[in-house]
Protein backbone atom coordinates (compact mmCIF):
# COMPACT_ATOMS: atom_id res chain seq x y z
CA UNK A 1 0.00 0.00 0.00
CA UNK A 2 1.00 3.21 -0.92
CA UNK A 3 -0.59 6.77 0.38
CA UNK A 4 -2.67 8.62 3.01
CA UNK A 5 -5.67 7.04 4.65
CA UNK A 6 -8.13 8.60 6.35
CA UNK A 7 -10.07 6.79 8.83
CA UNK A 8 -13.13 7.15 10.58
CA UNK A 9 -15.07 4.85 12.82
CA UNK A 10 -17.56 5.64 15.34
CA UNK A 11 -21.04 4.32 16.97
CA UNK A 12 -23.96 6.08 18.79
CA UNK A 13 -21.40 7.30 22.44
CA UNK A 14 -17.87 7.48 20.30
CA UNK A 15 -15.98 8.80 17.01
CA UNK A 16 -12.78 7.78 15.89
CA UNK A 17 -10.45 10.67 12.96
CA UNK A 18 -7.43 9.05 11.82
CA UNK A 19 -4.88 8.98 9.01
CA UNK A 20 -2.13 6.69 8.31
CA UNK A 21 0.59 7.94 6.16
CA UNK A 22 3.16 4.94 6.68
CA UNK A 23 3.19 1.09 7.16
CA UNK A 24 3.38 1.37 11.06
CA UNK A 25 1.60 3.93 12.82
CA UNK A 26 1.82 3.51 16.50
CA UNK A 27 -0.85 5.13 18.64
CA UNK A 28 -0.19 5.76 22.65
CA UNK A 29 -1.99 7.63 25.17
CA UNK A 30 -3.01 7.47 28.89
CA UNK A 31 -6.00 5.27 30.43
CA UNK A 32 -9.30 6.04 29.15
CA UNK A 33 -8.32 7.75 25.82
CA UNK A 34 -10.17 5.08 24.09
CA UNK A 35 -7.25 2.85 22.40
CA UNK A 36 -8.62 -0.96 23.38
CA UNK A 37 -12.19 0.93 22.62
CA UNK A 38 -10.89 1.62 18.94
CA UNK A 39 -9.50 -2.04 18.55
CA UNK A 40 -12.58 -3.28 19.95
CA UNK A 41 -14.99 -1.34 17.56
CA UNK A 42 -12.89 -2.10 14.13
CA UNK A 43 -13.49 -5.76 15.89
CA UNK A 44 -16.87 -5.40 16.64
CA UNK A 45 -17.65 -3.94 12.61
CA UNK A 46 -15.30 -6.99 11.15
CA UNK A 47 -17.53 -9.43 12.85
CA UNK A 48 -20.81 -8.04 12.42
CA UNK A 49 -20.91 -5.75 9.56
CA UNK A 50 -23.41 -2.86 9.79
CA UNK A 51 -25.66 -4.20 11.86
CA UNK A 52 -22.98 -4.08 14.72
CA UNK A 53 -24.29 -0.29 14.85
CA UNK A 54 -20.72 1.10 14.21
CA UNK A 55 -19.44 2.55 10.65
CA UNK A 56 -16.07 2.52 9.27
CA UNK A 57 -15.06 4.85 6.71
CA UNK A 58 -11.99 4.19 4.95
CA UNK A 59 -10.42 3.69 1.37
CA UNK A 60 -9.16 0.19 2.75
CA UNK A 61 -10.39 -2.87 3.96
CA UNK A 62 -9.73 -3.03 8.08
CA UNK A 63 -9.17 -5.82 10.38
CA UNK A 64 -8.13 -6.67 13.96
CA UNK A 65 -4.94 -9.30 14.57
CA UNK A 66 -4.78 -11.05 17.67
CA UNK A 67 -2.43 -13.44 19.11
CA UNK A 68 -5.23 -16.13 17.72
CA UNK A 69 -3.37 -17.81 14.58
CA UNK A 70 -2.19 -14.35 13.57
CA UNK A 71 1.18 -15.83 11.95
CA UNK A 72 -1.33 -17.34 9.19
CA UNK A 73 -3.55 -14.78 9.33
CA UNK A 74 -1.00 -11.75 8.56
CA UNK A 75 0.34 -14.33 5.56
CA UNK A 76 -2.74 -14.45 3.70
CA UNK A 77 -3.54 -10.34 4.53
CA UNK A 78 -3.12 -7.76 1.41
CA UNK A 79 -3.64 -4.09 1.36
CA UNK A 80 -5.48 -4.12 5.04
CA UNK A 81 -5.15 -1.57 7.88
CA UNK A 82 -4.42 -4.01 10.68
CA UNK A 83 -4.78 -2.44 13.86
CA UNK A 84 -3.19 -4.70 16.90
CA UNK A 85 -3.86 -4.40 20.38
CA UNK A 86 -0.81 -3.81 23.10
CA UNK A 87 -2.04 -7.24 24.70
CA UNK A 88 -1.08 -9.49 21.43
CA UNK A 89 1.44 -11.97 22.51
CA UNK A 90 3.36 -11.84 19.38
CA UNK A 91 4.07 -7.90 19.08
CA UNK A 92 7.29 -7.87 20.13
CA UNK A 93 8.52 -11.08 18.34
CA UNK A 94 11.46 -10.83 15.76
CA UNK A 95 8.90 -12.88 13.46
CA UNK A 96 6.28 -10.25 13.34
CA UNK A 97 8.98 -8.04 12.61
CA UNK A 98 10.22 -9.83 9.73
CA UNK A 99 6.42 -10.47 8.27
CA UNK A 100 5.62 -6.45 8.61
CA UNK A 101 8.70 -5.61 6.96
CA UNK A 102 7.80 -8.06 3.62
CA UNK A 103 3.51 -7.09 3.95
CA UNK A 104 2.14 -4.35 1.69
CA UNK A 105 -0.78 -4.06 4.88
CA UNK A 106 -0.54 -0.49 6.86
CA UNK A 107 -0.11 -1.25 10.68
CA UNK A 108 -1.83 0.70 13.41
CA UNK A 109 -0.40 -0.76 16.79
CA UNK A 110 -1.52 0.31 20.37
CA UNK A 111 1.25 0.13 22.74
CA UNK A 112 2.93 1.70 25.52
CA UNK A 113 6.23 -0.38 24.65
CA UNK A 114 8.94 0.32 22.45
CA UNK A 115 9.12 -2.04 19.58
CA UNK A 116 12.92 -1.71 19.00
CA UNK A 117 12.25 -4.57 16.22
CA UNK A 118 10.00 -2.45 13.79
CA UNK A 119 11.06 0.27 11.89
CA UNK A 120 8.93 3.12 12.13
CA UNK A 121 9.09 6.89 11.70
CA UNK A 122 9.31 8.92 15.13
CA UNK A 123 6.64 10.97 12.98
CA UNK A 124 4.52 8.68 12.87
CA UNK A 125 4.02 8.03 17.01
CA UNK A 126 1.04 9.59 18.03
CA UNK A 127 -1.40 10.18 21.43
CA UNK A 128 -5.21 9.46 21.27
CA UNK A 129 -6.93 12.27 22.76
CA UNK A 130 -10.70 13.49 23.95
CA UNK A 131 -11.41 16.39 22.18
CA UNK A 132 -15.05 16.93 23.48
CA UNK A 133 -15.22 18.86 27.13
CA UNK A 134 -17.58 15.09 28.29
CA UNK A 135 -15.83 11.87 29.26
CA UNK A 136 -17.53 9.21 27.97
CA UNK A 137 -17.64 8.05 31.39
CA UNK A 138 -19.48 10.94 32.74
CA UNK A 139 -22.87 10.92 30.42
CA UNK A 140 -24.10 9.54 27.20
CA UNK A 141 -22.51 12.61 24.55
CA UNK A 142 -21.05 11.23 21.99
CA UNK A 143 -17.10 11.68 22.70
CA UNK A 144 -14.92 12.59 19.50
CA UNK A 145 -11.40 11.51 19.41
CA UNK A 146 -8.64 12.72 17.53
CA UNK A 147 -4.69 11.58 16.77
CA UNK A 148 -2.57 13.76 17.69
CA UNK A 149 1.58 14.01 17.27
CA UNK A 150 3.98 13.24 20.51
CA UNK A 151 7.21 14.01 18.62
CA UNK A 152 7.21 17.63 16.73
CA UNK A 153 11.03 17.54 15.19
CA UNK A 154 10.08 20.99 13.11
CA UNK A 155 9.81 22.96 16.14
CA UNK A 156 13.48 21.12 17.07
CA UNK A 157 15.28 23.81 14.57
Amino acid sequence: MIGKYEIEIYNKRVHYFLTVKRNITILQGHSATGKTELIRLVSEYEQNGASSGITVKCGASCTVLTSVDWESRLSRLGKHIVFIDETASFLSSQRFAEMVRGSDNYFVIVTRDDLQQLPYSVDEIYGLRNVSSSSKYKSFKKVYNEMYKLQNLDSLT
